[in-house]
């Protein structure tokens, strides 16, 4: 049974647009995007979803602190399960927030740095070799009641996709740009709705039946 991982951000794990930063909430199994691509590839698939809301792909978070670093993250993820056979790779949303103070190139510069863990012979040695589908997701607004923290953050994400397009083409990795399926919701500018989660769902399941 081929296993699919799904590792992301608050947009893997499901969290729906923010109106209270107060209060959480989760998309259900069924909405959330990575069960909208299981189910369209089949039962004979299996997923790990692995989507923490506030995950960077290279930075310790001062006020959310340093597990929010995707490094480490994806090194344990990788340990923890397996084997596995497709990998999605979905951050930097939270890079380009403000306290960061990214630029475009810095933040593919730490995807990078996730391309490289999850291809490495350990990792690929590990789980007998497995695909990799690199996202970009789509470009934040800066609206909202969480625009402050990403003040800044629009014009960032809004030059990613080719960067991230031109890495992906370097590693041999598949790529998708969500930006061209779906876009952020109008209510807080970063995570997506569920008719979002329902087209970028069966996206990815395209994207990995054409990697497969």
């Amino acid at each position: 049974m081929p296993v699919l991982l799904t590792f992301g951000d608050s947009n893997t794990h499901g969290t729906p647009p923010i109106i209270d930063r107060a209060e959480y909430h989760r998309f259900g199994a069924g909405v959330r995007w990575p069960t909208v691509t299981h189910a369209a590839l089949g039962a004979g698939w299996e997923l790990v979803e692995e989507g923490l809301p506030g995950r960077t792909a290279q930075y310790d978070d001062p006020v959310m602190g340093d597990i929010m670093n995707g490094r480490p993250a994806l090194r344990m993820a990788l340990q923890s399960h397996g084997p596995i056979d497709v990998m999605t790779l979905m951050l930097g949303t939270n890079d380009v927030k403000t306290r960061f103070a990214t630029q475009p190139e810095q933040v593919v510069v730490g995807v990078a740095g996730l391309l490289d863990v999850a291809m490495s012979l350990e990792y690929q040695n590990r789980h007998g070799g497995f695909r990799i589908l690199l996202i970009c997701p789509p470009p934040v607004v800066e609206t909202g009641p969480i625009k402050t923290e990403f003040w800044g953050g629009a014009a960032r994400s809004q030059a990613l996709a080719p960067l991230y397009a031109d890495l992906a083409r370097s590693r041999g990795v598949g790529f998708l740009n969500a930006g061209q399926v779906i876009e952020v919701s109008p209510i807080d500018g970063v995570h997506f709705d569920e008719a979002a989660h329902a087209a970028l769902g069966r996206a990815v399941a395209d994207a990995i039946s054409a990697l497969m």
